[in-house]
């Protein structure tokens, strides 16, 4: 599918997510069929129920950059916020990959990686918490928002949401999907909380995916997570598309970026997420370096109808996408960004030792 199909796709899509329509599928029905039966032969060798349950991860990051924080329970909201220069609050939302599902070790989790990188570059303690839940479809965002919400002494700075493949596997309606993510987005950004979705990852690389299987969940993944960006967007919050970094990278090292059930990525493939999340989540709170928040049209950075940054972004891993302009010609605009991935000075990569054990 060319770039302008897809953008022509999840255009209808969002525009159904937006306006209540629901019918709009990803896969054609003639392909059902096949498509069935190949999931089921799928479900034989990805999972077999052996993922782990996901390390606890929560608790204050960057303790270093911060005398009087000491080292965090690991509780949300312990006794080391300081009224006067709080830390930064980080929360993940979503399903088993926000959560960390498929790793033993809670410094393996995107949500310490991110956190860690974070308290790195702000050179400040970051609290992190996780309300993710694997298994998750984007319908349970509502819940999980609600979670985050109903402290309002304690509203996150920035939200980092992961979802979007279990509504594939599970033939949720796109536009269904893109409708929760569009209300989520709009409640924490309501709340005045930055957001940044990771939109849906390339389900097209797990290795014991079959053809005709594999195509068609490619297919899928990339015009759901093209759609989530423009509802995503539409809403004031950034998408990072981490579709092709679960693309040629983990096709390439599937025994290196995918985890013991050949489903959820390894500790390496965690890192590589993370690290595409990281610079965005940092420019959201105006922490990422100046001179890079500019388009660099050598990098093919620049302004687009939001539908074609989706839709290009979706073909490219760390690619962000952004609010721009609010009207032009053919809709709203976004500005698309290549960010070079750099790494952070490393700082204590988990909480406690408790939430390490």
């Amino acid at each position: 599918m060319t770039s302008m199909s897809r953008a022509r796709v999840a255009r209808r899509i969002a525009a159904g997510a937006a306006y209540g329509g629901g019918g709009i599928g990803l896969v054609g029905a003639a392909a059902m069929g096949v498509l069935l039966a190949e999931v089921r032969m799928a479900k034989r060798h990805v999972g077999n129920g052996h993922s782990p349950r996901p390390p606890s991860a929560q608790g204050l990051y960057g303790h270093v950059y911060g005398s009087r924080y000491g080292r965090a329970s690991g509780s949300y909201g312990s006794a080391y916020d300081a009224p006067d220069d709080p830390p930064l609050r980080l929360v993940m939302l979503g399903d088993s990959t926000a959560a960390g599902q498929g790793v033993h070790r809670a410094r393996q989790t995107p949500g310490a990686l991110i956190a860690s990188g974070l308290a790195a570059v702000a050179e400040h303690p970051v609290r992190l918490r996780i309300v993710a839940l694997p298994g998750a479809q984007s319908d349970d965002l509502d819940r999980q928002v609600s979670l985050v919400l109903e402290d309002s002494a304690r509203l996150p700075d920035v939200c980092v949401i992961m979802i979007g493949a279990n509504d594939v596997t599970h033939r949720m309606p796109p536009t269904r999907s893109v409708r929760h993510l569009s209300s989520a987005v709009r409640r924490l950004r309501t709340a005045g909380a930055e957001v940044v979705v990771g939109t849906c990852p390339d389900l097209g690389t797990i290795e014991p995916v079959q053809q005709p299987l594999r195509w068609l969940a490619r297919r899928a993944s990339r015009q759901l997570a093209a759609a989530q960006t423009i509802g995503t967007v539409e809403q004031g919050g950034r998408t990072v598309s981490l579709g092709d970094l679960l693309g040629p990278e983990f096709e390439q090292n599937p025994r290196e970026l995918f985890g013991p059930d050949n489903y959820h990525p390894s500790a390496e493939g965690y890192a590589t997420a993370a690290m595409a999340l990281l610079p965005t989540v940092c420019a959201t709170l105006g922490l990422w370096p100046a001179e890079e928040e500019r388009p660099d049209v050598s990098r093919r950075e620049g302004f687009l109808p939001v539908a074609r940054a989706a839709a290009e972004a979706a073909s490219e891993a760390g690619t962000e996408v952004t609010a721009a302009m609010p009207t032009g010609p053919r809709g709203p605009w976004a500005l698309l960004k290549r960010r070079r991935r750099r790494r952070v000075p490393a700082t204590d990569p988990a909480p406690s030792a408790a939430a390490e054990a």
